[in-house]
């Protein structure tokens, strides 16, 4: 006779939880999957999916505006934004109809409903007990909201998909990735739009020349970027939204997006009463093996608050069921060698240490960047430019970071990912064959090391 209704209950059906669960049941297990929203979490219905189908929305108006440089004449654009966000809510339904065809195939349970942990074998779904031997949390990560008056009153990177209008100004409040992106797109597509940060500049963890660089892109593109100037309040005035910030200052707006950070989506879960050890931002506690401090109870993925990447959830998902179900062999990857990217206008991305963190490791490292106006842009008149930039170990030759600013940076960094997983020398790019004329090519071209600074004598 059974013991349990099921050998694995996940809950949260995002990258993580479904890759878990798909390798699980095809590996023979008994597995189900709660729900209570669309399958395929944040990526596919609120983060990576639909933010780079805005993004290539936004980046049209330039693709016309450039066109003329290259002897296209095009008439008069509009945009509808009602009907970008109907295309994108049909894409959108078909991925959660794969979703569930992979769950299927696999043999999995699909539970609708927001599920609760009873006990360390227990959950309840939609007023149904259900039983499991392991439960695993992949829950994801929620929109975290600042405490200021007015707060309900802003939407956040939620609500932005799913707007009935496109705002005529906008106040995105945040100056890291998401507020970044969302900062593009609305700005791309015709809005007025104003980035509030209270900090220095944008993106905070990346390297500092790259950040640099990019505001001074997004700048000459009419982004207003206010830097020093924490929000302090958001009030309603007629058919406006005031919102205060910085030391008196104020704007008005249609709407204001807060991108203030993401925190473990682990709210009325049950956890902490099923003896569930949280961190204080409300993040399960995992060993290596992903299990929490209750032997049945796992978590994978951005629950677990370490680096917040789809990939990461899918990689933590299949080395869960391979450990626990004996699905095929999943090998974790080395995380301090993952590449990142911001989908902003231009995108930046990176992979391997910054420049910072290169010197805090290895003292004096050597430094080679160019920044130059792409080949597009010489007919096209635009005034965007592209920045790379290498940080070398000089006692090894290593290549430490790899990192860019420009058109087409995320597939190109995805590429160099692969480089620095090999342990490539700087000599070794030097001896790699351009490809002419890419903008890549620069990364395997570049001789002239910059002069040495403080820090490397």
């Amino acid at each position: 006779m059974r013991r349990y209704d099921y050998d694995l209950l996940t809950i949260g059906a995002g990258s993580g939880g479904v890759r878990a669960s798909r390798l699980a049941g095809a590996a023979g297990a008994r597995v189900a999957v709660a729900e209570d929203r669309q399958l395929g979490g944040t990526c596919v219905n609120l983060g990576c999916i639909p933010k780079k189908l805005l993004v290539y929305a936004a980046h049209l108006r330039e693709d016309l505006e450039d066109a003329a440089g290259y002897g296209w004449s095009v008439p008069p654009a509009s945009f509808d934004w009602p009907a970008l966000i109907a295309n994108k809510d049909r894409e959108l339904a078909r991925l959660a109809l794969i979703y569930g065809r992979l769950l299927g195939d696999a043999g999995v349970d699909v539970i609708d409903g927001r599920a609760r942990v009873v006990d360390p074998h227990t959950v309840e779904v939609a007023g149904r007990s259900i039983t499991a031997e392991r439960i695993l949390i992949a829950t994801g990560g929620w929109p975290d909201l600042p405490d200021l008056p007015g707060v309900e009153l802003a939407i956040t990177s939620n609500e932005a998909f799913h707007l009935k209008t496109l705002p005529r100004r906008v106040a995105v409040v945040g100056a890291g990735y998401i507020g970044v992106e969302f900062a593009g797109i609305f700005h791309g597509l015709g809005a007025r739009t104003t980035l509030l940060g209270r900090g220095r500049g944008l993106l905070r963890g990346f390297d500092d020349d790259l950040r640099v660089f990019l505001a001074e892109q997004l700048a000459e593109k009419g982004l207003d970027l206010r830097f020093h100037a924490p929000v302090r309040a958001i009030e309603r005035l007629g058919d406006d939204l005031r919102v205060d910030y910085g030391d008196g200052q104020h704007l008005l707006v249609d709407a204001v997006l807060l991108a203030t950070g993401r925190r473990p989506n682990t709210a009325g879960l049950g956890l902490t009463e099923a003896g569930v050890a949280l961190t204080e931002r409300g993040a399960v506690v995992v060993d290596d093996h992903f299990c929490s401090s209750v032997p049945s109870i796992f978590a994978i993925g951005d629950v677990t608050d370490q680096l917040a990447l789809t990939p990461v959830a899918i990689v933590h998902g299949a080395a869960f069921a391979q450990r626990h179900f004996g699905a095929p062999a999943a090998p974790l990857p080395d995380l301090t060698l993952a590449p990142t990217a911001v989908f902003s206008q231009p995108p930046l991305a990176a992979v391997g240490l910054s420049e910072h963190d290169a010197r805090r490791q290895y003292g004096a490292v050597h430094v080679y960047q160019s920044a130059f106006r792409p080949l597009k842009n010489t007919l096209s008149g635009r005034r965007e430019r592209t920045f790379m930039k290498l940080i070398v170990d000089p006692v090894s030759d290593r290549v430490l970071g790899v990192h860019m600013v420009g058109v087409d940076a995320p597939e190109i960094i995805q590429s160099l990912a692969v480089a620095l997983r090999c342990g490539a020398t700087k000599a070794q790019f030097d001896g790699t064959l351009a490809l002419h004329p890419t903008a890549a090519e620069e990364f395997v071209t570049m001789r002239h090391r910059r002069a040495p600074t403080d820090a490397d004598r």
